[in-house]
């Protein structure tokens, strides 16, 4: 297994990747326009694992700058339970360290309860004392 930035040809598959792996609700529907907008702003914030030719993981790993943000950790379904998500999750640190990222945070919905058992293996805690507050635009 191979983990990289995506590929500019490989955009459309993750889209269709993110239906069968990744939570979608709750959430606006992915579309290509914004995965190509990401990917024209920031090609290295798409990070994939690649097994051969197929897409078995993605994370986002955002960088504004000032802050390290994480979305859309996922895993292909049968290929869960073995470290993929953690490979992901290492590997959007190492880039938030070489761009002098301090804290990473990342975007976990409340009832994704396999997603939770997730980031706590990778170190991460909820934190109480913030909300998310969100407005559609």
């Amino acid at each position: 297994m191979d983990l990289r930035p995506a590929l500019a040809a490989e955009l459309a598959d993750i889209l269709d990747f993110w239906q069968v792996a990744a939570e979608n609700d709750n959430r606006p529907a992915d579309s290509r326009a914004a995965l190509d907008s990401l990917y024209e702003r920031d090609p290295d914030a798409l990070i994939v694992a690649v097994d051969g030719d197929e897409i078995v993981g993605s994370v986002i790993a955002g960088w504004d700058g000032w802050r390290c943000h994480l979305y859309r950790l996922a895993v292909a379904p049968a290929r869960r339970r073995q470290g993929i998500g953690r490979a992901l999750i290492e590997a959007a640190e190492e880039r938030f360290r070489a761009l002098g990222g301090t804290r990473a945070d990342a975007m976990v919905l409340d009832d994704n309860a396999d997603a939770h058992g997730a980031w706590a293996v990778g170190g991460y805690r909820r934190q109480a004392e913030w909300s998310r507050w969100i407005k559609p635009l």
